[in-house]
């Protein structure tokens, strides 16, 4: 059959690369779990471990000792607990906009990272989800965060900023699963076939749920994925924006401002852009996928990141415009303090990091550099970080008497904490990228097929197509316009 080329007349940009045909897609991506894994991997799943066994001891002491080992006290009741929880669930922003929302608006460039967002959304919403459950001193009861009936007629607050994030969080986390796992049916039933031995196959038998790649299973399937598309992405905006909530709604200066529910949307999707693009970057070189990832792909990516950026630039200046506007001196207060106050080296790292950074992408040269691409994803995540802490902590630090201010300091504890849940988000994010495919073959196939004019449809059942992926250990390829591969 004719190779993969992008079609010159319509100046179409390749989203793979030229000459590519359906069989190397499949080898390329279904060789990472059939091979041995790298010596890389297994360095990076040891030191993982390690943050995994440290968090697991962390949270031990924790639970033993109260949360009297953290640095929070008097006036900073919440401190690195909740910096943590808004920063992770940002960081899994980026699975559903690049899943649903570009897949909406028929992005075809979305179809090289979407299974790595759409995984990395489900382990960063796990990481968020310890911290509400932690911090609230006495875990142990907190199943009264549900709304369960029972003989005492117990019923949560749900004026309780707390009870907002459980279900956001949780609906979140429910909706994005289902969609990351229904995307994954047609790639897993290509490892099933693809299997050779007998455990490898019944696993892979079971999750592909009983995929055949025929003419009414593809039916359901684009049914399906265009049904939690559709609910998933008013969760872009949604979600992040309840996290907000516990912040705006309160009267506490710094915090009682309109701009924080698109503000923190903004910032969530840039966190979760660099966080894909940071682990992306890493498995291309570790797993060869050059191929299906092209430069043209992390250039896009760089200018979301861009756009985003200079969104929450803009936040952080009108943050300031309307504190002095307001003419409440309280409020202008907070804002001078952050900037030049005890905490001012957070600030500028903000500003530097979220703001000053991304602007290295205006040039071309920048866009297309592997090393400045890795750099800045890095430092975004870290400005990232330290926005959740300067909003949370300057704006409580000081309070409305002098006679209650006081510093926090972080111990040992809020650190490994911190460090462990790193620990457990790579984890996970490793073993997902040993077993399971990290691009979407079926949908990067779908895309070779629209571009390539030389693809005949088949036959009035949609079985041609199927039976000869079949016989290549393929039952991803897509049953819209496909021919042999050997033709």
């Amino acid at each position: 059959m004719a190779y993969y080329e992008p079609i010159r007349e319509l100046d179409e940009a390749p989203l793979i690369e030229p000459g590519s045909r359906l069989h190397d897609i499949t080898e390329d991506i279904s060789r990472v779990s059939e091979t041995k894994a790298p010596p890389g991997w297994w360095i990076a799943f040891s030191l993982a471990l390690c943050g995994v066994g440290l968090f697991v001891a962390s949270v031990g002491y924790l639970f033993w000792r109260g949360i009297g080992v953290w640095g929070n006290s008097a006036p900073v009741y919440w401190a690195w607990d909740i910096t943590n929880f808004v920063w992770w669930v940002g960081i899994g922003h980026a699975g559903t906009l690049i899943s649903a929302v570009l897949f909406l608006f028929r992005q075809k460039w979305r179809t090289a990272i979407n299974r790595f967002a759409e995984a990395m959304t489900i382990f960063a919403v796990i990481c968020a989800l310890i911290f509400p459950g932690i911090h609230v001193g006495r875990p142990w009861l907190l199943f009264y965060v549900f709304p369960i009936p029972n003989q005492m007629s117990i019923w949560p607050n749900f004026k309780s900023p707390l009870l907002w994030d459980v279900f956001a969080v949780s609906t979140y986390f429910t909706v994005s699963l289902m969609f990351w796992f229904v995307g994954l049916i047609p790639d897993i039933a290509t490892l099933r076939d693809r299997s050779a031995g007998k455990i490898r196959r019944t696993v892979y038998g079971v999750l592909a749920l009983g995929w055949r790649g025929s003419n009414r299973h593809w039916q359901n399937y684009e049914r399906a994925y265009m049904i939690l598309a559709a609910i998933s992405t008013p969760l872009v905006l949604s979600v992040h924006s309840v996290v907000s909530f516990d912040f705006a709604t309160s009267v506490i200066p710094g915090w009682h401002t309109t701009i924080f529910p698109p503000y923190f949307v903004a910032g969530a999707i840039f966190s979760g852009f660099a966080m894909v693009m940071t682990v992306l970057l890493i498995a291309r070189t570790v797993f060869k996928l050059h191929r299906v990832v092209l430069m043209r792909h992390l250039e896009l990516m760089c200018k979301v990141i861009l756009t985003t950026g200079m969104l929450v630039g803009y936040a952080y200046g009108m943050e300031f415009f309307v504190a002095w506007y307001s003419g409440n001196e309280y409020e202008r207060y907070v804002f001078v303090n952050r900037a030049f106050g005890p905490y001012a080296w957070a600030y500028w790292t903000m500003v530097g990091c979220n703001v000053l950074t991304p602007q290295v992408f205006w040039f071309k040269s920048m866009r297309q550099s592997i090393p400045v691409m890795f750099v800045v994803s890095i430092l975004v995540n870290i400005g990232m970080w330290f926005e959740r802490f300067v909003i949370i902590v300057t704006s409580l630090h000081r309070d409305f008497l002098p006679s209650s201010w006081g510093m926090f300091s972080p111990t040992v504890i809020d650190l490994t904490t911190y460090i462990g849940t790193i620990g457990v988000f790579f984890t996970l994010f490793l073993l997902f990228m040993r077993w399971l495919p990290m691009v979407a073959m079926a949908e990067v196939k779908g895309t070779m097929a629209q571009a390539d004019p030389h693809y005949h449809e088949p036959s009035e059942h949609g079985h041609h197509a199927h039976e000869v992926h079949k016989a290549h250990g393929d039952a991803s390829a897509p049953s819209k316009g496909l021919a042999p591969e050997g033709a």
